[in-house]
């Protein structure tokens, strides 16, 4: 099952240190905005790179606006990760809740 996080509640989170953020956004949008913590595998990839996504901590799939994250995180899921949450409103939410001065497109 994915869980669903806010963006507000993931940046609280972070300050744990008990997550990592996936980004599955393709490289040019990265480009113009990205959480610097966050690892970069766009969604179209990850079948094939799962391997390298970590499983130590809780996983925060993050996007756009939350629908990649959410296929993505399901995928994850499926293919048997643990503790795999969905970024609801994925940077652009992030952008308007956390941090008002990051670019949004």
């Amino acid at each position: 099952m994915v869980n669903d996080i806010t963006p507000t509640e993931l940046a609280l989170s972070l300050q744990s240190g008990d997550w990592h953020v996936l980004d599955v956004r393709e490289d040019w949008e990265r480009d113009i905005v990205a959480l610097a913590q966050s690892i970069n595998i766009p969604l179209g990839e990850i079948p094939q790179r799962v391997s390298e996504i970590p499983t130590n901590k809780n996983l925060a799939v993050l996007c756009h606006g939350g629908v990649r994250s959410a296929q993505a995180a399901a995928f994850l899921v499926s293919a048997g990760l643990p503790q795999v949450y969905n970024v609801v409103g994925g940077i652009d939410r992030w952008a308007i809740d956390v941090e008002p001065d990051l670019p949004r497109y």
